[in-house]
């Protein structure tokens, strides 16, 4: 990232270097599962420690790959347990010690995830001895390559008395919307904010949990805990979970390197 500027009342300009080629993620995941599952379990195993140790003590510098390390350790586990299966060299009791280093795993692993979640931001003083993201951005680093503007969410109260609201949408109770004939989400705030060309709705998720992201195209709901909606750009969602981060887009979120906007 080059430059955040704002740049005018509900507008918010970010500069991005241009991105080169990369896998897809789904590859990637394959080949790292393949790789650990190929290799010995004694070989494997520290390297998914040192993932999860990683993931623990959240380096600053390695917080843009915050979800490339949780995909790395949901297959890198799987891959694992089919390496310890094979060094019992299918016996049968094999098969009974991998089920329950899976069940133990995977365990840990939503433990895991469930706590980084959760975890109270870093401290006032933390913030302020170390520059913001924003400040950082600024800097002359390089040329800027992409030029996106983000519009600030407009929120709309769900309580029948704006007239911006599409009649499709209404509040079945005090955290709980309705959106057409079928289709509920909750618990949320009693407030939404709808993307340009209104292909995209967010909620608030209560009591600050994150932001529920709805798709009206695929009828798809995402549920982002510890995000919360930063703006709008071309009809997508760009999320942010603090704000010394700069905000990501939604297709960057959920691990795809292009969203469907058809």
């Amino acid at each position: 990232m080059d430059a955040h500027v704002p740049q005018r009342q509900g507008v918010v300009r970010l500069t991005f270097a241009a991105p080169g080629h990369r896998w897809p993620p789904w590859l990637l995941a394959i080949a790292w599962a393949v790789l650990l599952g190929v290799m010995p379990w004694w070989a494997g195993l520290p390297l998914l420690l040192g993932l999860a140790t990683i993931q623990v003590i959240r380096l600053p510098r390695l917080q843009r790959y915050h979800y490339a390390l949780r995909r790395s350790l949901r297959w890198g586990l799987a891959g694992l347990l089919f390496a310890t299966y094979r060094a019992f060299d299918h016996h049968g009791l094999g098969l009974t010690l991998t089920a329950l280093a899976a069940l133990a795993g995977f365990s840990l692993l939503v433990l895991l995830e469930s706590w980084q979640d959760h975890k109270p931001r870093r401290s006032v003083a933390g913030a302020v001895a170390s520059p913001d993201w924003n400040e950082l951005a600024l800097a002359p680093i390089g040329p800027a390559h992409t030029l996106i503007e983000l519009q600030v969410p407009c929120w709309i109260a769900l309580d029948g008395t704006s007239r911006k609201l599409p009649a499709d949408i209404n509040m079945l109770d005090e955290h709980n919307c309705r959106i057409g004939a079928h289709t509920q989400v909750g618990p949320v705030e009693p407030q939404v904010s709808i993307a340009p060309g209104e292909r995209w709705l967010a909620w608030s998720m209560t009591a600050g949990r994150g932001v529920l992201l709805y798709d009206r195209v695929h009828d798809r709901s995402y549920r982002l805990r510890g995000w919360r909606l930063y703006g709008w750009h071309a009809g997508e969602a760009w999320l942010s979970r603090d704000e010394d981060q700069p905000p990501l887009a939604l297709s960057h979120v959920l691990g795809q390197d292009v969203i469907d906007r058809s």
